[in-house]
């Protein structure tokens, strides 16, 4: 089951528009950084740096994520998303790292700053693009589940509260307070490698077939057990590829029944869990009630 054209198209697209946002605001920070000498602007420009590498991984994951099932993958591509997305999280905690030595340094080795004002003014116009990503990043995921771009919209989260600590770092060493500059760096990177290590988190139980919420599991057992002539079901399992969501479950069927019967009720109980759920793709066993263990 590939995604839709429009789904297709707009996952490409957000791919595209965080490569090119991470390489805009690197160089709009590197330029601020080099005039300033801040080194909470060297941690943003160290994360932007990172952000495009992870954003370029993410742009390749998702390429290949939307190629169609072949025979050698006979499930679709989808798991390329939680592969980019541990990527993802290796890059940020890397830039975590070389942020929090940065800051130690410079609070070690405390300097004045100058052009803060330029700085600042690169601060707004990141946090401006990046709440404008966002807001498009969390459309595209609630349209089409896309983990890799879900894990995109992650790290931009973050990189949202990084911005805004900068900006709030180089205003109040605008005053004198240079060490609140190396503070503020400091507090960043942990925050970046918490970051990484939700998003590592979020990928492994892609990785690791992690069931569909219980609340999503208990409502297809309603809708299966719904259908007529459907006594009960059980062994509903699912697990996530991509933006597909893979389900099967036994359906507990009078064992009277004509085969042509029984597989016309297995479809409708595929019909009725596929309505709710577009992206699910359900595979429904028939059990003849008299052999179903009690």
């Amino acid at each position: 089951m590939a995604p839709s054209p429009q789904h297709a198209r707009l996952m490409r697209l957000a791919s595209f528009a965080a490569l090119a946002l991470a390489l805009s605001l690197a160089l709009a920070k590197a330029i601020a950084w080099w005039l300033s000498g801040s080194v909470s602007l060297l941690a943003g420009l160290t994360d932007s740096l990172l952000d495009g590498a992870a954003s370029l991984l993410n742009l390749i994951a998702v390429h290949y994520a939307l190629r169609p099932a072949d025979d050698d993958h006979r499930y679709g591509h989808g798991k390329a998303e939680a592969l980019a997305g541990l990527g993802q999280a290796l890059f940020i905690g890397a830039s975590a790292v070389l942020v929090g030595v940065q800051g130690v340094d410079r609070l070690l080795h405390p300097q004045p700053l100058q052009a803060e004002a330029l700085g600042i003014a690169v601060m707004v116009l990141s946090l401006v693009m990046t709440m404008v990503l966002l807001v498009y990043q969390r459309y595209v995921v609630k349209l089409t589940g896309s983990t890799a771009i879900h894990a995109d919209s992650l790290h931009y989260r973050s990189d949202l509260l990084l911005n805004s600590s900068i900006l709030l770092a180089l205003f109040i060493a605008s005053f004198g307070f240079v060490q609140v500059d190396a503070i503020f760096a400091i507090g960043i990177a942990f925050y970046i490698l918490w970051s990484a290590i939700s998003i590592a988190r979020e990928a492994a139980a892609v990785l690791m077939d992690k069931e569909l919420s219980p609340e999503i599991s208990e409502h297809m057992h309603e809708l299966a057990c719904a259908v007529p002539g459907v006594v009960g079901a059980h062994d509903l399992r699912t697990r996530i590829s991509g933006t597909h969501w893979f389900v099967q479950l036994h359906a507990e069927l009078p064992g009277s029944l004509s085969l042509s019967q029984a597989h016309a009720i297995c479809d409708q109980v595929e019909a009725a869990i596929c309505k709710e759920y577009p992206r699910a793709e359900v595979l429904v066993h028939a059990d003849p009630l008299e052999v179903v263990k009690p």
